[in-house]
């Protein structure tokens, strides 16, 4: 199979990598391919619904709809959901990223290094970049 084939590749609902396949194998690459386009595609739609909380928020208090504490609350809205939209893209930028290096053959492997991350991680942390190791050296050096 080529490197690409893993998104067309059928796998059973139930299906979880396990260790004694081999690592970033086609069945493992297409889960994570999945489970990476599911959450894109989750995070896509509620910002369809944050954005539209954030206009609402706008034409209510542009119509001058409620009192000063209605418009508090409309500024207070505004803001909570335009924070979730931020961290939103944020998320969305990363998980492209990880989608990025499954299509480039890096998925599962550090960024720094190029070890093998390890399947452990990746299934609790689809979207880790670096090794245990590594990622301990980097929260100590900020």
């Amino acid at each position: 199979m080529t490197k690409k084939d893993y998104k067309t590749l059928e796998l059973d609902p139930k299906y979880v990598p396990k260790k004694t396949e081999e690592y970033m194998c086609d069945m493992q690459r297409a889960y994570f391919y999945r489970t990476l386009s599911d959450q894109r595609n989750e995070i896509v739609a509620s910002m369809d619904d944050i954005m539209e909380t954030i206009n609402l928020s706008t034409k209510n208090k542009t119509a001058g709809i409620g009192d000063e504490l209605d418009s508090s609350s409309f500024d207070i809205e505004a803001n909570i959901q335009l924070k979730t939209h931020a961290r939103s893209l944020n998320l969305l930028r990363e998980i492209d990223m990880a989608l990025e290096r499954l299509d480039h053959g890096k998925f599962g492997f550090s960024i720094i290094s190029g070890d093998e991350i390890g399947l452990k991680r990746m299934l609790a942390r689809p979207l880790a970049k670096l090794t245990i190791e590594e990622q301990e050296e980097h929260e100590k050096a900020e």
